[in-house]
């Protein structure tokens, strides 16, 4: 069998840097951490009825917490080392847990205990997917009313304007636009470097907040209001985990090169520029971004900070396509109608179900909290336990794999996760205000990716019982000889062991079997991708085919599964597609799925079950899937109870 593995060992850190990769990482990467000077402090000084105060311990102890927790949590976990456990090259948390579960193997409870992991990090992503386009569009806009107050009126109905232009474009991909969205970021991370100088020169000892004396004094002199204050700290690291997610874009050693080289430093001069503003003009903190800017700046800052927030947005969405994608081809989400947006990318996908779910889902944030200082409100628990998951799949890794001594695995537990822990607690306290929205649409995915798996297994199951062992029926056709008709037949199937339901059918129905058949097999490997050398195998059934022939076609599952171009990749070894393929019928399995109130079905709650059936019978279109021609397609199968 073809295996596109790597050995798991701890890669080499530094490679070739490529500054054209690093521009374009602006773009692809940094856009949610890069627009989250827009809201962080401005929710910073308004929480609990301003209750952190414009003074200067408070500011110092503010920005100090930002530095620090910028340092540790994106800097040190995800930069320095998160970064270097790649999955062939892929990352984010869904790439994390198939490459521990890999690695646990051998070890069943280790293995389920981290596809969990991975189940409730993509939840808690989604619920982050909501959040993150609401909050920054609407953020931009605000900034009309530091020009004019009276402005206020046109936030909402240009936010939902921008959002809705937005997600209906996502159909045409982002290819065109997307080659602006490095450049156009890095206009803005030098903007937000010019925006805070001044305000630095001005009062050159904010510089000293970056000593981390001024964070524990604040923890210790106001300890109530410095745990408040985590809770919007989470602000300015939101984004840390699109470093990760984002890898197999433009590749590690590029995010780090823009990370160290732009976005960092940018980041911290225009965090220092607005704690010098708010030092020197308190009663600034209403908007604290925008007033960094001189009053004939305002309104085209707004322009750029819309153009970077949308590009922050775009970043999101085409993430939350991404991983759902990779949740169908780890068998956690049903199929889906991913749809190629790009001829040369294969990474460019369009979701529809995906899109309009999310887009609904962000119109109602946005009607129902109106301005970005409440939505923050919502922001942060989805975040900060993603964190948390990763940090705890990542040590696993370390441990097992790169054999990490302890020491070292209590040091990067005690300093990253207690800070990450100590964010996410001060983050509860926002699930009254609005933190239990992103916690519910978690919890809705996890429900569905729990429930599909388990009832997957179960159909498949019986799947099995009903179709036969391949063996058997190849030894009957050999022994009885059935009538032929020309052409060659298609049968996409799971695998090896058992008979496609279609070819079963196919003689029972019509009895006849075709002159040729091959049975081809799409097998989802535990890497995001399997080059095409390594895809097809030809299997050797062992005895007296018939002129039925099996091939598996190997794929990761970040990868396409076009039945098409398997069998064409698939023709050297098998000379009767040469010659038949652009005529061949492909029969489809079908197993329609029935709910039963017999103990004797799946041991699953009535709720799972009615849920089950409800995505069974509504997801995408197999032919659409497979990339198979409606026209040269058949469906034959059986009814099978839940």
């Amino acid at each position: 069998m073809a295996k596109a593995t790597q050995p798991i060992s701890d890669p080499e850190p530094i490679r070739a840097m490529k500054p054209g990769l690093a521009l374009a990482a602006l773009g692809i990467v940094f856009g949610d951490i890069g627009t989250s000077v827009l809201y962080s402090l401005q929710t910073m000084f308004s929480m609990e009825n301003h209750a952190v105060r414009p003074t200067h311990g408070d500011v110092m102890g503010i920005i100090s917490m930002i530095f620090w927790s910028i340092l540790l949590v994106v800097c040190v976990k995800y930069v320095i080392f998160v970064m270097r456990a790649d999955n062939d090259g892929e990352g984010g948390i869904l790439a994390l847990m198939a490459l521990v579960r890999r690695l646990m193997a051998s070890r069943k409870g280790t293995g389920m205990t981290a596809m969990l992991l991975g189940i409730i990090g993509a939840g808690l992503f989604y619920g982050d997917s909501l959040i993150t386009p609401a909050i920054s569009v609407m953020s931009s806009v605000e900034g009309i009313t530091v020009a004019n107050p009276g402005a206020e009126m046109i936030v909402l109905p240009a936010s939902v304007v921008i959002l809705t232009i937005l997600f209906i474009v996502q159909r045409r991909g982002t290819a065109v636009i997307g080659k602006a969205f490095g450049p156009v970021m890095g206009i803005w991370f030098l903007t937000l470097a010019a925006l805070g100088i001044p305000w630095i020169i001005s009062k050159p000892f904010i510089i000293t907040a970056l000593s981390p004396h001024w964070a524990i004094l604040f923890a210790i002199e106001r300890p109530g209001m410095a745990f408040i204050a985590m809770g919007a700290v989470v602000l300015t690291i939101t984004g840390a985990e699109a470093l990760y997610a984002d890898m197999g874009h433009v590749g590690a050693p590029s995010i780090r090169l823009a990370w160290f080289a732009v976005v960092l430093p940018c980041l911290l001069i225009n965090y220092l520029g607005q704690g010098a503003m708010i030092l020197e003009h308190p009663d600034w903190i209403d908007n604290p971004f925008f007033r960094l800017a001189p009053g004939w700046a305002t309104i085209p800052l707004v322009v750029i900070a819309t153009m970077a927030t949308v590009i922050a947005s775009q970043a999101v969405i085409s993430g939350a396509f991404s991983m759902s994608s990779e949740a169908t081809r780890l068998g956690l989400l049903p199929r889906l109608s991913v749809r190629h947006t790009s001829k040369s990318e294969g990474g460019q996908i369009y979701i529809p179900e995906i899109n309009w779910i999310l887009f609904v889902g962000v119109l109602a944030l946005i009607l129902i909290f109106q301005t970005s200082t409440k939505l923050a409100t919502a922001y942060g628990l989805a975040v900060t336990g993603t964190f948390l998951l990763t940090t705890s799949l990542f040590l696993v890794l370390a441990h097992r794999a790169w054999h990490w001594p302890m020491w070292a695995l209590i040091l990067f537990g005690v300093v990253v996760g207690g800070v990450e822990l100590s964010i996410f607690a001060a983050n509860l306290l926002k699930i009254a205000s609005g933190g239990w929205i992103p916690l519910v649409f978690a919890a809705i995915i996890i429900a569905i990716m729990t429930t599909w798996r388990r009832g997957t297994a179960y159909i498949a199951k019986q799947r099995q019982n009903d179709e036969g062992p391949l063996d058997d029926f190849l030894d009957w056709v050999h022994e009885t000889e059935p009538t032929r008709v020309p052409g060659l037949a298609i049968y996409p199937h799971p695998g090896r062991a058992t008979t496609p339901l279609a070819m079963l059918n196919n003689l029972k129905f019509n009895h006849v079997l075709h002159e040729h058949n091959v049975i081809i097999s799409m097998v989802v490997e535990n890497v995001p991708h399997v080059r095409h050398v390594n895809r097809i195998e030809k299997v050797d059934l062992g005895k007296p085919t018939d002129g039925i022939v099996y091939i598996a076609c190997h794929v990761g599952f970040a990868d396409s599964q076009d039945v098409p171009k398997a069998l064409a990749l698939a023709a050297d070894k098998c000379p009767v597609l040469k010659e038949h393929l652009d005529d061949a019928i492909y029969y489809l399995s079908l197993v329609d799925v029935k709910r039963s109130e017999s103990e004797q079905g799946a041991k699953m709650t009535a709720w799972r079950k009615v849920l089950y059936v409800g995505l069974a019978r509504n997801q995408a279109d197999r032919t659409r899937v497979f990339r198979i021609p409606r026209t040269r397609a058949v469906v034959m199968g059986e009814a099978v109870d839940l």
